[in-house]
């Protein structure tokens, strides 16, 4: 598939994004694929702030505060799995049982394809809802005026810019906003104040096709579908699987 992380925004989304469920909550699980491990992980972190456990109606003193700050930052991971307030007591009663030295009601060992299906299939169906919304909104982007490529990339260019376009191999800088269909802003050079440089053929797809369309100082809106972003993984806790995104770009350089 297509690079889970882009130059472009890998250092945008790690370094500018909020990210910090995953720097605070490293729980291992070496026998658990990759999405699985995040999401139990930031799982396991959310109920420890339950407020069933204790009956409490919200944060109190500051370590009450603390706990549920935690809360809503690995929230953001398990968000995509859709669990109900059912599904999330049997994840508090299996932390619960853990932390308290209780035997285990299963064996963990034995649940690892288990687990790992479960996960699969909850962002999966998460994903395909989100992509039946930006499909329509990216139709309606080119019924209002935008052009499609062949490889469902659609676009409209604002300024065409002047010289020579750059090609997949180019370092380019670029200013640049990217948000989702619903407008909210994942990340922005324009609000950092500072434009980014990276090599065109380290970004996502929709991206590195996208810039090649524009010379030095010209501008383009791209609306990227899933497959040419970040597909059905997304980039939690920004963007999620199957999200398609919407950026504005200005072309400033061809390095």
């Amino acid at each position: 598939g297509h690079p889970s992380g882009v130059e472009a925004m890998t250092g945008l989304l790690s370094e500018h994004s909020l990210h910090t469920s995953q720097d605070i909550v490293m729980i291992h699980f070496p026998n658990l694929k990759t999405t699985a491990s995040v999401a139990l992980g930031a799982g396991l972190a959310l109920v420890l702030v339950a407020t069933s456990a204790h009956g409490q109606i919200g944060p109190v003193s500051d370590d009450d505060k603390a706990l549920y700050t935690i809360g809503l930052m690995v929230g953001q991971q398990l968000e995509s799995l859709g669990l109900s307030d059912e599904e999330l007591d049997q994840l508090f009663q299996g932390l619960k049982d853990q932390a308290q030295g209780k035997d285990p009601q299963v064996d963990p060992d034995q649940q690892m394809e288990n687990l790992n299906a479960f996960i699969a299939a909850r962002m999966s169906r998460g994903s395909e809802q989100t992509k039946a919304g930006g499909q329509a909104f990216l139709d309606g982007f080119v019924e209002d005026g935008g052009s499609l490529t062949d490889s469902g990339l659609a676009y409209k260019i604002v300024e065409s810019g002047s010289g020579d376009k750059p090609s997949a191999s180019d370092t380019i800088e670029v200013h640049y906003e990217g948000s989702l269909i619903d407008g909210t802003v994942f990340d922005s050079s324009y609000a950092r104040g500072t434009t980014a440089t990276f090599a065109l053929d380290r970004v996502i797809a929709g991206w590195t096709e996208g810039l090649q369309l524009i010379a030095p100082g010209g501008k383009i809106q791209l609306v990227i579908p899933s497959d040419l972003g970040y597909g059905d993984q997304g980039s939690p806790p920004n963007i999620p699987g199957g999200a398609t995104l919407v950026f504005e770009v200005e072309l400033i350089d061809i390095k």
